[in-house]
């Protein structure tokens, strides 16, 4: 695979942490952050951009390389894939039709979506606090280290799907035909299949796509640019950096670069791309109470007791106050998202992994510890709950 930058990657202006315009001009220059971010790259990632909004002001960096061979460092206004974060949008916009009365929050998901035979104690409510006992489409693991397989997510048949799409409703059906974890209401475990019915919801209901309904209701009110909703579309738009996958296979390691990649996979639990700025927009007018009615926005961050799960975010009670937060990723990259409950103070960042010798285990470990090395420095003592920032499985 050529490393070769493409012609917009050689034009396009880069913005080094240490020489930030936005930091520098506004004398707002952080060392600390910094030297944060370079340690994430010196653990092995290949690149990190981050953005911090506060009582200081705004604070843009970033460090690491954009394209491996290349010295061009990411764009601070670069978009990125955001996994799992997608959750906090998608809860959103099933919350925003929910205050239309068009949605009931506790209502059964099977009067909208009849053609799966779901269980009919099964609420939008479960679906958005993943408390539906639904398997998990991309893969079930237990405590003692079992795995249930669900569609290929790691290893040569997942490269070997990289341009394939997978329709909702086939994702749906694979996690229909596994047995159920638990009642319905009875526990909480995460489940990706939960977001593909709050999708296939939303499209229910309005007659309309996850994507439309996402531009109505979250991004042009907002005017979020740089946020899009890809479907099975495997491109990205510029300036991004670049996402790589090492693994094993045959007995020999490999190294793929997969930022153009068919995400269907995993549907509206985790397709979108985004910025720094769009997460840092979109999580502060959240929190601030922009996008939901007060009762509901109480609801969204209302936490279940097993792990602090709300309805689309996580809930995390630090010596420092509340912190409000949903990261994500998958192979080559991930994101973080964090913010105080009056949205006044926000932490959003992209990592993006390289050619370093770390297997899932190892890269997810390196994810959590850079994670809770920003929350330090950002909250100032906060870190970050051990479940909160795994890539989407």
């Amino acid at each position: 695979m050529s490393l070769t930058p493409t012609e917009q990657d050689k034009s396009t202006p880069r913005t080094a942490a240490d020489g930030a315009p936005e930091a520098r001009a506004a004398g707002r220059d952080r060392p600390e952050l910094r030297k944060a971010i370079q340690e994430i790259v010196d653990s092995g990632f290949a690149g990190i951009q981050l953005r911090v909004n506060d009582e200081r002001g705004e604070w843009v960096g970033s460090a690491g390389v954009s394209r491996l061979g290349e010295s061009a460092e990411p764009a601070t206004d670069g978009r990125f894939r955001i996994g799992s974060t997608t959750k906090t949008f998608t809860a959103t916009v099933v919350l925003r039709l929910v205050a239309e009365g068009r949605i009931a929050l506790d209502g059964p998901v099977d009067d909208h979506l009849p053609g799966f035979g779901l269980d009919r104690r099964i609420t939008v409510r479960m679906l958005l606090q993943h408390t539906s006992g639904l398997f998990n489409h991309t893969g079930e693991y237990g405590d003692d280290g079992t795995v249930e397989p669900g569609i290929p997510w790691q290893g040569q048949e997942y490269v070997d799907n990289q341009f394939h799409t997978y329709p909702p409703e086939e994702l749906v059906r694979l996690a229909l035909s596994k047995p159920a974890r638990f009642e319905p209401g009875a526990d909480w475990s995460y489940s990706n299949t939960n977001y593909v019915l709050a999708k296939l919801l939303v499209e229910a209901v309005t007659g309309r796509s996850l994507a439309e309904e996402t531009e109505r209701l979250i991004l042009r009110p907002l005017g979020l640019t740089g946020t899009v909703v890809p479907g099975a579309s495997p491109e990205i738009p510029e300036p991004h950096a670049h996402g790589y996958y090492r693994y094993e296979h045959a007995g020999q390691w490999k190294l793929v670069d997969v930022t153009r990649f068919d995400v269907s996979w995993i549907s509206a639990a985790g397709d979108m791309i985004s910025t720094t700025r769009d997460l840092h927009t979109f999580f502060s007018a959240l929190m601030s109470g922009r996008l939901l009615p007060a009762p509901l926005l109480a609801e969204m961050r209302t936490p279940h007791p097993k792990l602090g799960y709300g309805l689309g975010l996580f809930v995390e009670e630090t010596d420092h106050g509340t912190l409000l937060h949903h990261n994500g990723g998958f192979f080559g990259w991930a994101a973080l998202m964090y913010s105080t409950p009056d949205g006044g103070r926000t932490l959003t960042a992209s990592l993006t992994t390289g050619d370093a010798e770390l297997d899932f285990a190892a890269t997810a470990a390196a994810f959590q510890k850079a994670q809770q090395a920003l929350v330090e420095e950002v909250f100032g003592g906060g870190t970050a709950a051990a479940g909160t920032g795994e890539p989407v499985r």
